[in-house]
């Protein structure tokens, strides 16, 4: 089934996005580790009554203890099912700010490039969470930052600890391991090698490949995605392609089927030697409480010695 053209939108402005190119790649991941891009605006007082346009960030909402104070979320929220009662107030590119309004939030979480959404919920007296997607780390102090603008700072701080004790416990078990130069897809057109798009040098998903103890074949690539062509994928020879099969990015696999589709590239190392993984779920590329799992799961195909 091919993925649905609104949520692979969303999905590419979320976890995806192009960003500026800065002098080095390694300035960028240092960036992006290091300073996350969360902006709130309100009156000092712990919000009651909160709308999240971010799903990653209603999953942080529900894991620090504040899922009673959600109201309503996107069009495009999944996770928890909890999320499945509440009202749903478009997303990304159509919020419905009538909606929104007349829900009386006190709290609207939305997209940093939601600008012209943030102004007329000002107008409105609306206070406003800005997030803007980031790598790991980034993700981690925007779910301390929630903690802060909802009256749950300690609960908010031992969750961001539980998960990098996640990502630590992860990293510990293949640190050891060779490191393979690996491919990670996260959109293609079904039966078929074209439109891909695979996880560049910044952003969580290279961020949680590295802990999962592979070296990114466009680690140098400074964006969150890149779409490259098969002469490129050729040039970079991945040693491991991992490709993540998450809701409405990629189907569910006919793995024989797929295997055959990449066979195309047969002189492609990962190809040749039999290291094609998939994985399923769409926690895979959600950065937020569940990284830790997602980076088990990557840590599992490159390294499955190290949980045997």
């Amino acid at each position: 089934m091919a993925a649905h053209p609104k949520r692979l939108i969303l999905f590419a402005a979320v976890v995806a996005a192009t960003i500026a190119t800065p002098a080095t790649a390694e300035a960028q991941a240092g960036a992006d580790r290091q300073a996350p891009d969360t902006r709130v605006v309100d009156d000092g007082a712990p919000a009651r009554r909160i709308i999240s346009l971010v799903p990653a960030l209603t999953e942080m909402l529900f894991a620090i203890g504040a899922g009673a104070q959600v109201i309503a979320v996107s069009s495009y929220d999944e996770f928890p099912p909890a999320v499945d009662t509440l009202p749903r107030v478009g997303a990304l590119l159509d919020p419905d700010v009538e909606r929104i309004l007349a829900l009386r939030p006190d709290l609207v979480i939305t997209y940093g490039s939601q600008s012209a959404l943030e102004a007329q919920l000002s107008r409105a007296g609306v206070s406003t969470f800005t997030y803007r997607h980031s790598g790991v780390a980034g993700v981690l102090q925007a779910m301390r930052d929630l903690g802060a603008a909802t009256g749950l700072a300690a609960s908010a701080e031992l969750e961001a600890r539980r998960i990098q004790a996640q990502l630590d416990a992860v990293q510990s078990r293949v640190r050891s391991r060779p490191r393979p130069r690996t491919l990670l897809v996260f959109s293609r057109q079904p039966q078929s090698l074209q439109q891909m798009y695979v996880s560049g040098g910044t952003g969580f998903l290279d961020d949680v490949l590295r802990i999962a103890g592979g070296d990114n074949v466009f680690g140098d690539v400074p964006r969150e995605s890149v779409q490259p062509s098969h002469e490129t994928l050729l040039v970079r020879a991945p040693e491991t392609i991992v490709e993540i099969h998450a809701t409405g990015m990629l189907a569910a696999p006919d793995l024989e089927g797929e295997r055959i589709v990449w066979s195309r590239l047969a002189s492609i190392p990962a190809i040749r030697d039999g290291r094609l993984h998939f994985l399923e779920g769409s926690y895979l590329v959600v950065p937020g409480p569940r990284m830790g799992l997602a980076a088990e799961a990557l840590a599992r195909a490159l390294h499955p010695e190290a949980f045997e």
